[in-house]
C-alpha cells in the first residue's frame, strides 16, 4: 500500500508559518495592513485573508493569500493591490503574492480585533 504522494503528511500545518524573526516582518504586516477588501471594513490582514509572510535572507518577500470568497469581485486585483502595498517596504528585493483557496478562508481566521470591528464580539 503506497500513499497518495499529494496528500499532505499527518502533522503537516495547513498554512506554512511565516518569517516572522525577520527584521522586515512587521513592516510587511503594517503594509498588509493598509489593504481593504472594499466590502468589509476590516483590513486584510486581520481578516486573516494573509496565510504566509515569508522573507528571505536576500530580503525577498513572497505572500500567500486567500478571499474571503473564491467568488470575490475583487478576486483579480485584490494579490495586486497586496504586492503594491508590500512592495513600498524598504529594503524589499522582490515581492511575489500568490493566491491560494487551501485551505478555505473561515470567520475563525479573523483576530480579535476584526472579530469587535464587525461585531461577532
Amino acid at each position: 500500500m503506497t500513499a497518495n504522494s499529494q496528500e499532505p503528511l499527518e502533522g503537516t500545518p495547513l498554512i506554512k508559518p511565516s518569517s516572522t524573526d525577520h527584521p522586515l516582518y512587521e513592516q510587511v504586516v503594517d503594509a498588509c495592513r493598509t489593504v481593504y477588501d472594499p466590502e468589509i471594513p476590516v483590513n486584510i490582514y486581520d481578516l486573516g485573508l494573509i496565510y504566509t509572510i515569508e522573507i528571505s535572507p536576500e530580503n525577498d518577500a513572497k505572500l500567500i493569500m486567500t478571499l474571503t470568497a473564491p467568488g470575490c469581485p475583487v478576486a483579480g486585483e485584490m494579490p495586486g493591490w497586496v504586492q503594491d502595498a508590500v512592495a513600498s517596504v524598504g529594503g524589499l528585493r522582490d515581492v511575489d503574492v500568490e493566491m491560494t483557496f487551501d485551505p478555505q478562508w473561515g470567520m475563525d481566521m479573523m483576530s480579535d480585533e476584526a472579530r469587535l470591528e464587525l461585531g461577532f464580539m
